[in-house]
């Protein structure tokens, strides 16, 4: 029996953190959903469907669904072309290669926050650096955070920036897994670069791009800091993504039922995404297998 309870003991105080920190607030928020409570009353009376209801006919919703999947749709694979031509250059083992990994690295472990308010600086209208350099070249001031056309794609160059370094991280160490017999070989057949990259490489390397998919479109519907701290969900609406709609209904306007079924309602299309997404790459493995 103490053999039998000994790897249940050693990762209990694991499992208990994940129960008290992530699933009970999973049930907690479902549960309070169905209700209506504004953080101070301490009545919760029961509403039903009411939120969601009221959350499907309302066009923020829609809109914050939008700006999300443009974001996600347009980010994403940014993302992972820039990683897997930054890894296959900085694979190799060199003093040059181990310090670019570190400085494209440190924005990834740097905090959110901070990176916010820098941008926000660099893309100032009146004194960013940015609109300093238009000048020099002639060129007029650009609102690059008030105007709808290009707010949401600075905040697509801000993410991708911070998360490049993590995306060429787990490349290159898919890359190192490649055996040097197979680009020997194709330097033996004559192959060139570009075709040994298209004809070896990529698909060698497909696994770690599902592994990379999965998680960069996860964290893309997750963004919220940089539009909190660079946008606010604006100019009009442009970059209100799911995330920060939620912040903006649950802790701006005190609607805790709305805000816990927004909450449900993203959580039910994250899983539905990772399981078409799983389905997809499962068939892909397959038919390459």
């Amino acid at each position: 029996m103490r053999r039998f309870l000994t790897p249940y003991l050693l990762v209990a105080p694991l499992m208990i953190f994940i129960a008290v920190f992530t699933y009970v607030p999973i049930f907690m928020s479902l549960n309070l959903s169905f209700r209506q409570w504004n953080f101070l009353s301490p009545d919760m009376p029961f509403v039903g469907l009411r939120n969601y209801e009221q959350l499907l006919s309302s066009s923020d919703l829609w809109n914050s669904l939008r700006v999300t999947l443009l974001f996600t749709v347009l980010s994403v694979p940014l993302r992972l072309a820039l990683a897997v031509f930054a890894a296959s250059y900085l694979v190799r083992e060199s003093a040059p290669s181990r310090i670019l990994r570190g400085a494209l690295f440190l924005p990834a472990v740097t905090s959110t926050v901070s990176i916010g308010v820098v941008f926000s600086w660099v893309f100032a209208t009146d004194y960013g650096t940015v609109n300093a350099l238009l000048g020099h070249l002639g060129l007029g001031k650009v609102q690059w955070l008030q105007d709808p056309h290009l707010a949401l794609w600075v905040l697509i160059f801000v993410n991708t920036w911070k998360q490049l370094g993590y995306d060429v991280v787990i490349y290159i160490a898919g890359l190192q897994a490649i055996p040097q017999d197979l680009y020997d070989a194709a330097a033996i057949d004559g192959g060139k670069r570009a075709h040994v990259f298209r004809r070896v490489t990529l698909p060698l390397v497909m696994p770690t791009t599902y592994f990379l998919l999965v998680i960069s479109v996860i964290e893309a519907f997750q963004v919220f800091t940089i539009v909190n701290v660079m946008t606010k969900g604006g100019p009009a609406g442009a970059t209100d993504m799911l995330v920060n709609l939620l912040f903006e209904i649950g802790f701006v306007l005190f609607d805790i039922g709305r805000g816990s079924a927004l909450a449900v309602l993203l959580f039910v299309l994250l899983v539905l995404l990772a399981f078409l997404k799983s389905r997809i790459i499962g068939r892909k493995v397959h038919y390459e297998a």
